[in-house]
C-alpha cells in the first residue's frame, strides 16, 4: 500500500526548464513519501516536456498563466493532505536528506511546539559555479527585523500553522517568505533552527530579486513596520545603498 505523504511541496515554476530537473531530483531523492505539486505558469521552454517526465511521481500539476508565484504556492499546498507543507522554487535544489533533517526536528516531542523548523543553505552563482553560505541565524525576533534571517529553501512547516495563517499572502511578491516567518512567529512563537545544510538556493540573472531589488527592499520594510512595530535605523540608511550595490554585484557574480 502506497504511504500516506507526510510532506506537500509546491513547486512555482515559469520558463525554468534549465534548472527544473535538477529541482525534481532533488526532491524525489529525499526517500520520503512526499505530495508534489506543479504549478507552472503558462512556460514556453522545455518545462512542459520536463514535467511530463516526471508526472508519474507528482501529485498533480498545471501549465497556464496565473495571478503569480504567491498565489501559485498556496494553491499547490491547499491541494495536499500532509502534515508538514512548503515549497521549493523551480531554480533551487534540496541537499540529500535535508528535508528528512527537518522533519525529524518537528515530529520530536522536544520541538512540538514549534510551528516551522529551518536549517542552513548555500547560494549558488550560476555565473561562475561557486557556492557562498547564505546568511541564516538562530532566531532572535530583534536580528529578524534587521533582515531575514530564515533562507526558505531550508524550511518546513506545520500544516496546522500554514492554514491558521492562511499561508503566504497577496500583499508581496517577492518578500512573502519574510512575512511568513514574522506572520508564523506572532502566532505561534519561536521556530526551531538546525545548525546544518539543508538546500541551495540558486542565483542568477532572472530571479525577481535580482530583476526587482527595489521592489523587494520596499516590500521587506513595510513588512518590518508592519511586523515589529518600528524600522530600524539600518532600513533607512542602508537599503538605497544595498539597492545600488546589489545591481553592480549582479552584473559580475551572478
Amino acid at each position: 500500500m502506497k504511504q500516506k505523504p507526510l510532506i506537500t511541496l509546491a513547486v512555482p515554476s515559469y520558463n525554468q526548464g534549465s534548472y527544473l530537473e535538477q529541482t525534481l531530483r532533488s526532491i524525489f531523492s529525499q526517500s520520503l513519501p512526499i505530495e508534489v505539486f506543479i504549478l507552472d505558469g503558462g512556460s514556453q521552454d522545455q518545462s512542459i516536456s520536463i514535467i511530463k517526465k516526471w508526472e508519474s511521481y507528482l501529485a498533480g500539476w498545471r501549465s497556464y498563466p496565473d495571478q503569480g508565484q504567491t498565489a501559485a504556492i498556496n494553491e499547490g499546498i491547499v491541494q495536499g493532505t500532509a502534515p508538514f507543507v512548503g515549497w521549493l522554487n523551480s531554480d533551487d535544489w534540496l541537499l540529500p536528506k535535508g528535508l528528512s533533517t527537518l522533519l525529524r526536528a518537528l515530529q520530536s516531542s522536544q520541538f512540538k511546539n514549534a510551528p516551522f523548523a529551518y536549517g542552513r543553505s548555500w547560494n549558488f552563482y550560476e555565473k561562475n559555479h561557486t557556492f557562498r553560505s547564505v546568511w541564516v541565524e538562530p532566531f532572535h525576533e530583534n536580528r529578524l527585523a534587521l533582515r531575514c534571517i530564515i533562507s526558505q529553501p531550508a524550511t518546513l512547516i506545520r500544516r496546522s500553522a500554514w492554514e491558521e495563517v492562511r499561508g503566504v499572502s497577496n500583499q508581496f511578491q517577492l518578500a512573502m517568505d519574510y512575512d511568513l516567518w514574522w506572520r508564523l512567529f506572532r502566532k505561534f512563537g519561536t521556530p526551531y533552527f538546525i545548525d546544518q545544510f539543508i538546500a541551495v538556493n540558486r542565483v542568477h540573472t532572472e530571479t525577481k530579486t535580482n530583476t526587482q531589488p527595489r521592489l523587494h527592499y520596499q516590500e521587506a520594510i513595510k513588512i518590518v513596520h508592519q511586523h515589529y512595530g518600528a524600522i530600524p535605523l539600518k532600513w533607512r540608511l542602508f537599503w538605497p545603498y544595498r539597492v545600488w550595490l546589489k545591481s553592480i554585484m549582479n552584473r559580475f557574480s551572478v
